[in-house]
């Protein structure tokens, strides 16, 4: 976990099986006897969510990406219990959601956790700053309270001028800013983000993924972002896990899932993605101690100098306009170097310690 060894939120065992016949299912895969497809024909069962485990620390950025139908979607949904698993648990702070009674259930959904749909949902009998002080109504905020953290959630958003608007009068954009702004308002630990931006056209996409990554810096939400869209995965965050048919193929980091696909699903999926922000100077430089090994005469006076997590943009800036190796540092020691050769090889995700998994070519 990249944040903290905190988990916020746990994920242990989660299968979800939609049918009549779903607990011998699940018995029917765990022990080889049926595949999937025959789970679906012989016993009229839907294999939605497999035996999927993860934990979110505080503050980490968790994304989930799969194409349509990989159970992305039905997921998430268990961590603020709108599914019922079928079997496995998820816990939230340590409570086990799963074992929670109605009121108690209520309360969390209220207070810990808050949901950001692609389809805002928006009520369009009330006016942006009444839509996102919505939740604090139903708590019972006095209202100067409410309308004076709506005002501050709407200029987090940068929506301001646009209190008294109502939905039919927004963009799509907009739309989206004012469900953010009422998940921000609403001020729970947890955000669970699905497809959020998805509809979205691609400049206005961006910006709000640039817009939710500040906010996320600044009022540290520890977040489960939803997407199909690894380019989005790899720029929101902190980790990322690759669901096929139901299963977590891969979790890692963006530069673990780039630059060390787990099989050919996962690498065809990156093999189009650039290196050139992801991959640090750590993954693709040679020790020192084998570099002067094999190169008796190296004399370092004049190398360029990087850090062990400067990424390869940097690495290239720094070799251009010298046939000298790059010095990689880590405080004042000397830890390695990148050769021009080494540099090429890793923007081509084939570079010093980088998996050469089959579609990284």
């Amino acid at each position: 976990m990249s944040k903290s060894d905190e988990a916020v939120i746990q994920c242990d065992g989660i299968w979800k099986v939609f049918g009549a016949g779903a607990e011998r299912a699940i018995q029917s895969i765990k022990d080889g006897s049926l595949s999937k497809i025959d789970i679906r024909d012989k016993l009229d069962c839907v294999v939605g969510v497999r035996n999927a485990s993860f934990s979110v620390a505080r503050g980490e950025i968790f994304c989930i990406m799969g194409l349509s139908g990989s159970g992305k979607s039905t997921l998430i949904r268990h961590i603020n219990r709108l599914i019922e698993p079928t079997d496995g648990a998820v816990y939230i702070e340590g409570r086990n959601v799963n074992a929670m009674g109605a009121r108690e259930l209520r309360q969390l959904r209220a207070e810990k956790i808050g949901m950001v749909f692609q389809n805002m949902a928006l009520m369009p009998h009330r006016n942006v700053r009444d839509n996102v002080a919505f939740a604090l109504e139903v708590r019972g905020t006095p209202e100067a309270k409410r309308r004076d953290v709506a005002r501050r959630a709407i200029e987090a958003v940068e929506l301001s001028g646009w209190d008294l608007k109502y939905p039919d009068e927004l963009s799509g954009g907009m739309q989206q800013r004012v469900g953010l702004a009422r998940a921000i308002a609403a001020d729970p630990t947890i955000l669970l983000m699905d497809e959020p931006f998805s509809a979205l056209d691609p400049l206005i996409r961006r910006q709000l993924q640039g817009k939710f990554m500040e906010l996320s810096a600044e009022l540290h939400k520890t977040t489960v972002f939803i997407t199909h869209d690894l380019d989005e995965a790899i720029r929101i965050g902190d980790r990322i896990a690759i669901m096929k048919d139901g299963v977590l193929v891969q979790v890692g980091t963006p530069e673990e899932i780039v630059t060390s696909p787990a099989d050919d699903y996962v690498a065809q999926f990156v093999s189009g993605i650039s290196k050139l922000d992801l991959v640090t100077a750590a993954k693709v430089m040679q020790n020192i101690d084998q570099y002067r090994k094999a190169n008796p005469t190296f004399d370092q006076a004049g190398c360029p100098v990087a850090r062990v997590d400067d990424k390869l943009n940097t690495l290239v800036d720094l070799s251009i306009g010298t046939d000298s190796p790059i010095l990689v540092k880590s405080d004042d020691q000397t830890l390695g170097v990148v050769t021009k050769d080494a540099l090429l090889r890793g923007i081509q995700g084939r570079g010093e310690g980088m998996s050469s998994a089959r579609g990284m070519n």
